[in-house]
């Protein structure tokens, strides 16, 4: 797959983890099951890595230590990220407020994604 394209996914998935993450809340179904804002975010922290890594592996390739380099950098990238985006939502939404659950949350699906994409490498290879 071309690393363009791998590129303009990873940016579309991230414009759509930040967009529902700052849109308000008030415009978001309402769903009653325990802890499932800590779902959400390790998933989409997931999806997100996983992208990046499959990015990053593409654009690294050839170069020394790149897979390393590749799960490093895109869980560098999650967890600022994740950061990020809880700072903007104390900030920039008043439906919305910083949670250091979140940020460990999305961290958690970061660190997964890389043990993921090392365990399946062979197959992450193949895209």
């Amino acid at each position: 797959m071309p690393k363009q394209l791998l590129l303009i996914w990873a940016i579309i998935c991230s414009g759509i983890i930040a967009y529902l993450c700052l849109t308000d809340s008030g415009n978001l179904p309402v769903v009653n099951f325990p802890s499932l804002d800590k779902i959400v975010h390790f998933c989409f922290h997931f999806g997100f890595t996983i992208s990046w890594i499959l990015f990053f592996k593409k654009e690294l390739k050839g170069k020394e230590a790149d897979d390393y380099k590749a799960y490093l950098i895109s869980f560098i990238f999650s967890v600022f990220f994740g950061i990020t985006i809880e700072i903007l939502q104390n900030a920039l939404t008043v439906t919305r407020a910083a949670d250091i659950s979140d940020v460990l949350a999305n961290a958690l699906g970061a660190f997964m994604a890389v043990f993921c994409a090392i365990a399946f490498k062979k197959q992450i290879d193949k895209i």
